[in-house]
């Protein structure tokens, strides 16, 4: 290394930076991590006169502030991505998108790029990853996407372009995607992905903590003073976070995650920061061999293959952002051989299962010491709330007693180590997904403090015993519990 160049050990996990090498990261303690890059000398007036070219040089008062986001708003013709935008694009909005490979992520910007161009906007597709080829095969797969021009949108000037469609750029060279931006001026500009990204004047290596933090702050920076709606898509580590450092996310005014089984047919968008919007949104989206179309009815799409009077089976409404969806849940308890019986769950918290199994054997009498406990979210859907577990403990118990529940009935409620049943948010957005998807009965928590009359499809219980009475009471006096084998008693 020449003299006059400083280097500096980067961690590609966090960014900690360190003057000499670790092993272990001392940021955040990540393994083997630590990457010599170069350091940058910082020159006047490059970074610092134009930081924020968006903004105001004077103070003015709240009252003065022109607020004109929802009016300046782009819908991009997808109700579900409209959802998570938090009502459609902004106009400089910067949006990060993550998710697994080959999840759908450029699939997806690629449909919303295009609807886009038929409304009439300019828009920009920029891919580091995929040839123009390769990105016109893949639209050509898909539905309502024009890949031939035809004769009326045809220009008599030669090198005009075609209003509908977008442009189409594969580069990596920031600087000169940013000249090409100028010279197409869009509105709506989408970079695949910001890990390809290279800025000449860093002598890092493409995909390195600098190359991507430099090119994201830069492109953040263009997007702003031009007032494009940009879209970045970023990789995943394999712990499912966007690769880089965290000021990635904090660098953007959007941060959306596509989540989903590639073995299941339905992907998950899902809202982690919206500057314009509410947090948490998520939007649900079917793949097909056409592309991704939107869920408009997510509750009867993940209730669609359920089977009726079946053990271990509960359908339960949860809280995704804005939306009630209901959801089935399933259990299967077995006679465990095993010298620690085995207790797993798919799409639900493996620690709040160990203690409602605790709690199970302690005010309910169960015998779940030697049994092997599994639990699943039918669908691959992931619940991240404490309102699903009376439906996690009404389906262990049905497995367990091998008794199947009544299949119109559906239940919410947090269990607290006691053994109470506590009230949960938004009850009544529960309440009326159930009624509409034509739930007959709602077992939920007793709130003495609701300020609504509680609807008569609703059964207002305390405590898991009164729970459990109430739904194994109604399945003695059901018709189809007739001849229904029953597991001996514990």
């Amino acid at each position: 290394m020449s003299k006059g160049i400083k280097t500096a050990f980067v961690c590609q996990n966090c960014g900690q930076v360190s003057p000499k090498w670790f092993g272990q990261c001392p940021g955040c303690g990540a393994w083997h991590t630590m990457v010599e890059e170069v350091q940058q000398p910082q020159t006047h007036g490059s970074r610092a006169e134009g930081i924020t070219p968006w903004a105001d040089e004077h103070a003015i008062s709240l009252s003065s502030i022109p607020c004109e986001l929802n009016g300046n708003r782009i819908r991009t013709a997808s109700q579900e991505m409209d959802r998570v935008l938090g009502g459609g694009l902004v106009q400089g909005g910067v949006v990060l998108i993550g998710g697994e490979p080959g999840i759908g992520k450029s699939t997806l910007l690629l449909q919303v790029l295009c609807n886009l161009a038929h409304q009439g906007l300019s828009c920009l597709y920029v891919s580091g990853e995929e040839s123009l080829a390769q990105i016109k095969a893949r639209a050509q797969r898909l539905k309502d996407i024009q890949t031939e021009p035809q004769p009326s949108q045809k220009d008599t000037t030669e090198g005009s372009k075609l209003l509908s469609e977008p442009w189409f750029l594969s580069a990596t060279n920031l600087e000169h995607i940013q000249e090409e931006a100028k010279a197409v001026k869009p509105q709506v500009m989408v970079i695949d992905s910001v890990q390809t990204l290279i800025c000449p004047d860093i002598s890092s290596a493409p995909g390195s903590v600098a190359q991507v933090r430099e090119a994201t702050f830069r492109m953040v920076q263009f997007a702003k003073s031009l007032s494009i709606s940009l879209f970045l898509v970023g990789h995943v580590t394999k712990d499912g976070a966007i690769a880089g450092p965290r000021l990635l996310e904090h660098l953007v005014d959007t941060v959306l995650y596509f989540e989903g089984d590639r073995g299941q047919s339905f992907r998950i968008l899902r809202t982690v920061k919206n500057r314009y919007g509410p947090t948490h949104e998520i939007g649900v989206f079917e793949m097909t061999s056409a592309g991704l179309q939107d869920v408009a009815n997510p509750s009867h799409f993940f209730l669609s293959e359920r089977q009726a009077n079946v053990f271990g089976s509960v359908i339960t409404p949860c809280i995704e952002g804005t939306r009630p969806i209901l959801v089935e849940i399933q259990a299967l308890v077995t006679r465990s051989y095993l010298t620690n019986p085995r207790r797993t769950s798919t799409g639900f918290d493996s620690n709040r299962l160990a203690m409602l199994l605790a709690v199970c054997e302690k005010y309910l009498n169960l015998r779940l010491y030697d049994q092997d406990v599994f639990v699943n979210v039918a669908g691959g859907f992931r619940i991240t709330e404490t309102a699903a577990d009376l439906g996690v403990v009404m389906a262990i118990l049905s497995s367990f007693k091998a008794i199947p529940l009544l299949s119109d009935r559906a239940v919410f409620g947090e269990i607290g180590l006691t053994g109470e049943i506590r009230p949960v948010t938004q009850w009544e957005a529960r309440m009326n997904e159930a009624v509409r998807m034509g739930i007959k009965t709602c077992l939920i928590p007793f709130n003495p403090h609701a300020k609504t009359q509680v609807p008569t499809q609703a059964i207002c219980v305390k405590r898991i015993e009164e729970a459990v009475k109430i739904c194994l009471d109604s399945i003695a006096n059901s018709p189809c519990a007739k001849g229904t084998p029953q597991a001996p008693a514990p």
